[in-house]
């Protein structure tokens, strides 16, 4: 472990600024013998609910020409599990994790908010994305008021744990989204979740997937995440962490250059499982390079 790639986020002192991203990853061991997860900084895991979900129906994957769609439906062994098995076995291995949260209610996330800090987690990752039942469905992340209200709480339910909020690129403005994470009492931001997109059965006459919509990630999204790296860093002081169709190493400095503090690999581990490992080699040989003026 190289000293000089150590990254603070927030409370938090990483080995290196290279994550795994929530979804690909799984709850981390899964990818152990693929990837070298004793090379990167952190495990994002995938979401956590309080309860246990079993994930949306029907297809959930369809690649595109630039990327991957994905409708999982925050599939997960809910909190209990999760604090009692999962997060304590990547404990046991020696991996950082980053336990992303998400919850579709108040009441629910109240509750996993709570689980959270009895397990006393380090390090939290907000999924803002998810819908808001008592908003009509409307994505969490997209409204400021409702960012603000979530990583408050998040940030006073969790004491001296270091709190990231995942922004969406499915708003009008991702830079005041960001803002009011950061006046809520964020510590780090990550940019950016999925982008909204569809797919057709043209044989079938209908939608791939059975909701219609899905998250589109991948090489397609990059320069959207870039964007958002890039101006959400020069309004805010906290980090922000860049995520979105890394797929080079090349990619991951690009990141950095844009002003990100760190990166996530994710979806670009199902075709080069290598990667994370190999944008860490580069970090060691020349450093991080300095975000442009």
């Amino acid at each position: 472990m190289s000293a000089f790639l150590m990254t603070t986020i927030g409370r938090a002192t990483l080995k290196n600024p290279v994550l795994l991203a929530s979804g690909p990853a799984g709850y981390g061991l899964e990818y152990e013998g693929l990837v070298d997860l004793g090379r990167v900084g952190a495990v994002v895991t995938k979401t956590i609910t309080f309860e246990p979900r079993a994930g949306n129906p029907g297809r959930r994957l369809q690649e595109t020409g630039g990327g991957l769609l994905n409708s999982i439906g925050l599939e997960n062994v809910g909190a209990a599990v999760f604090f009692a098995e999962k997060l304590p076995a990547l404990s046991e291995a020696g991996i950082s994790a980053v336990v992303s949260l998400g919850a579709e209610d108040w009441d629910d996330y109240r509750r996993l908010l709570e689980a959270a800090g009895r397990a006393a987690v380090d390090i939290v990752e907000l999924n803002l994305s998810c819908p808001n039942v008592e908003r009509g469905g409307m994505a969490i992340g997209a409204d400021p008021e409702l960012v603000a209200l979530y990583v408050r709480h998040a940030r006073d339910a969790l004491g001296e744990a270091t709190v990231i909020a995942k922004l969406t690129p499915n708003a009008a403005d991702i830079v005041a989204l960001a803002l009011s994470a950061e006046q809520a009492g964020a510590d780090a931001v990550t940019a950016i979740n999925t982008v909204v997109g569809m797919d057709i059965d043209v044989e079938r006459r209908r939608p791939v997937f059975g909701r219609v919509r899905a998250g589109l990630s991948g090489p397609a999204i990059m320069p959207i995440a870039l964007d958002a790296v890039w101006r959400i860093s020069r309004a805010v002081d906290i980090p922000v962490i860049g995520s979105g169709g890394i797929s080079s190493v090349g990619d991951a400095l690009k990141f950095f250059l844009a002003g990100a503090r760190a990166v996530q690999v994710g979806t670009a581990l199902f075709y080069d499982p290598a990667l994370p490992a190999a944008i860490v080699d580069a970090l060691e040989k020349d450093g991080v390079p300095p975000p442009l003026p």
